[in-house]
């Protein structure tokens, strides 16, 4: 009896816990006075839960509108979650989409009772993102550590096509989340999910009545009334299907990732038909061949790579007594890099035309990339654009127009596409702006066909470092140091310090390598980019070698030594990206003080990766009183899958065991 009783206990309890709804306005003192999460301690803040829905209404007038409620309630444990209090949603501000908040409450614990704080109108904000988008902003009053904030936000819109993201995974723990869709039977859509961890997912279906009101015309001359209002309803089939996760890990960012959001557990819809009675069936689904057809066909995009007439005479002249494709190609890149100024604005077409911005030498990415290609095709050459989308724009999941935000050129020559982008001053052919590097992109061609264009560089770039310095017998270092940066090294130093004083850009370089002070510094080549950026400099350190009793102890990478291994994670489930091949090359000649001898030296060593991934080779020697270092570093491959992440951990601890592994001098 005893165990059927306590059998029937457990049942109701779990019963009573499954059947809790999730709903605002019921919060706990033991929810206030949780001082940490339970599944991860370090967290600032937790997603107690989120839970939303999506469906349909309808009106005669407009038709049917997508509504998506969220009811949001958040959990702060210390102050770096403090702005989680700030939520907003972007919403087109031309197209009738309306963005409500309500609820919006913030709960404190004060002398033991529960403190309400509403949110009032002062917190309510509307921002500008640009022509088109406006953003609706709230910022939760009265937040502290221990804080519980609520809120409901509500989003209609006429735009079917265009179904709300479900973001399961955010950067804190979500102990619940739930999201349930309502679609007509009038509407198909394929459901895509991103992320590595899968949803409990639950089918259902019901005839849903609407009521609705319009006005109808009446026969003339009755009553002098020219229509009435009928009432009416609209009956249909329902899908319902529910999405649930449960105690959902925070996503965190790790070094050498990518867009984090391609790998957050995200449920996605895509419209791909419409089937409306006594009309005909329609089907949007697409692949990416029409995709980019379509994209070609615009008059914002195919029709101005046809222009040529404003830069005819330009052309001509720069390209006088110049045959060779390599030269064309040179100079007319050359050209446009330095005549049109990017104004920032991304996107593959034209917004005001390429001849206007070819006047006002400033453009959009695409006036500037479609100019290229268009004045590239005059001279002779076989190039296309290449849609692609940005590393901040995330991986394209199925195949739509909004999948690109970005256009460069591409020339096919000698059995391979040179890649060219004329939006950054610094960038070569096959060198583009880091955000570029985005896996894939399309080229489309005249004939309007299309193919997958592997953006990842493939070649290694090289930093080469010569040290020559000398120890003194109080521990201090001097010396000089020669960087070669060539290839993406020299297009990143460029690009991040061309426009640096010189005195800040030392400044930055003392900051990070603490007890270092630079003299004499000189940099070459920022401006020739056929070369490859060269640093010289002076430099005295203090910091970089230890005294006890009557021995010297220090590392041969002196401040260039790596200290901390950036995989820190047990596991990773996202790929390594470490956006292009590089290679680090040290050559290191230290001279000992006199009165010394070297009692420790480091053995050399060759640490390779599995599948050729990368390569250390360590080597040191004594010669007199120098002592010489060579080291070499390759990562050969820009993105490595996760597979090898334990190689990948195990392979940077071996260089920074390398790199801190101490020389020691005994005085004689």
């Amino acid at each position: 009896m005893n165990k059927y009783f306590f059998t029937l206990t457990v049942l109701l309890v779990c019963f009573n816990l499954s059947a809790q709804k999730k709903e605002l306005g019921e919060v706990t003192i033991e929810e206030l006075q949780e001082r940490k999460c339970p599944n991860d301690t370090a967290a600032v803040a937790a997603v107690l839960f989120n839970v939303g829905k999506t469906y349909f209404d309808y009106d005669y007038d407009d038709g049917f509108q997508i509504i998506t409620e969220i009811s949001t309630k958040i959990k702060i444990y210390k102050k770096e979650g403090y702005d989680l209090a700030n939520y907003a949603v972007a919403y087109y501000d031309g197209g009738n989409e309306k963005v409500s908040f309500a609820k919006t409450v913030t709960y404190n614990l004060v002398n033991g009772k529960i403190e309400k704080t509403k949110l009032g109108s002062d917190g309510i904000f509307i921002e500008k993102i640009n022509n088109d988008y406006k953003r609706k902003k709230i910022t939760m009053p009265n937040v502290k550590e221990g804080s519980i904030i609520e809120y409901k936000v509500e989003i209609k819109s006429p735009f079917i096509w265009n179904f709300p993201e479900w973001e399961f995974q955010k950067n804190i723990p979500v102990k619940y989340s739930e999201y349930t869709t309502f679609i007509p039977e009038y509407y198909i859509y394929n459901t895509h999910l991103k992320g590595f961890l899968t949803p409990v997912t639950t089918q259902d279906g019901k005839i849903r009545k609407i009521n609705y009101t319009y006005k109808t015309n009446m026969m003339p001359g009755m009553s002098g009334q020219s229509s009435e209002r009928v009432n009416s309803t609209l009956e249909f089939n329902e899908k319902i299907v529910k999405y649930v996760l449960s105690d959902v890990p925070a996503l965190k960012e790790e070094a050498f990732a990518n867009n984090i959001n391609n790998y957050r557990t995200t449920l996605l819809h895509e419209l791909s038909g419409k089937r409306v009675p006594n009309m005909p069936h329609e089907n949007f689904t697409t692949d990416w061949e029409s995709v980019t057809k379509k994209i070609y066909d615009q008059d914002s995009f195919g029709s101005e790579l046809n222009k040529n007439g404003y830069y005819e005479n330009d052309l001509n002249t720069l390209l006088n007594g110049i045959t060779s494709h390599e030269e064309k190609i040179a100079t007319v890149f050359t050209y446009v890099k330095s005549r049109m100024n990017w104004d920032g604005f991304y996107g593959y077409s034209c917004n005001d035309g390429v001849r206007k911005a070819y006047i006002d030498k400033k453009g959009n990415v695409g006036e500037i990339n479609l100019m290229l290609t268009s004045m590239l095709r005059y001279a002779g050459v076989e190039a296309n654009p290449i849609l692609l989308s940005t590393r901040s724009n995330g991986i394209a999941i199925f195949p739509s127009q909004s999948a690109f935000n970005y256009v460069i050129c591409g020339v096919e020559l000698q059995n391979q596409v040179v890649l060219l982008d004329a939006t950054n001053k610094y960038a070569l052919p096959n060198i583009l702006p880091i955000r570029d590097l985005n896996w894939f992109g399309r080229i489309i061609r005249k004939n309007g066909s299309s193919s997958e264009i592997n953006l990842m560089p493939t070649s290694n770039s090289k930093d080469i470092v010569n040290i020559m310095a000398s120890l003194d017998t109080e521990g201090k270092v001097k010396g000089k140091v020669r960087e070669q940066h060539f290839d993406y090294n020299a297009f990143l130093h460029r690009d991040n310090y061309a426009a640096i004083a010189k005195d800040s850009y030392i400044e930055r370089m003392e900051k990070i390598h603490k007890g270092l002070e630079v003299e004499e510094y000189e940099v070459q080549n920022v401006n020739d980019l056929g070369k490859p950026v060269v640093e010289n400099y002076t430099f005295s350190a203090d910091g970089s070698v230890e005294i006890i009793g009557d021995k010297i102890y220090f590392s041969p990478f002196l401040f260039f030594a790596l200290e901390e291994n950036p995989f820190k994670q047990e596991t990773r489930e996202y790929p390594i990206d470490f956006v292009f091949p590089q290679q680090d090359k040290y050559n290191i000649n230290i001279g000992i003080p006199d009165g010394y001898i070297v009692e420790t030296l480091p053995q050399p060593k060759a640490v390779a990766m599995p599948d050729n991934l990368g390569s250390v080779k360590y080597n040191i020697s004594v010669n007199g009183n120098q002592i010489q270092t060579l080291y070499s570093l390759d990562i050969n491959q820009a993105i490595i899958s996760n597979e090898y992440y334990d190689a990948l951990k195990s392979f940077f601890k071996e260089i920074i065991a390398k790199q801190t592994e101490k020389i020691v001098l005994k005085k004689v």
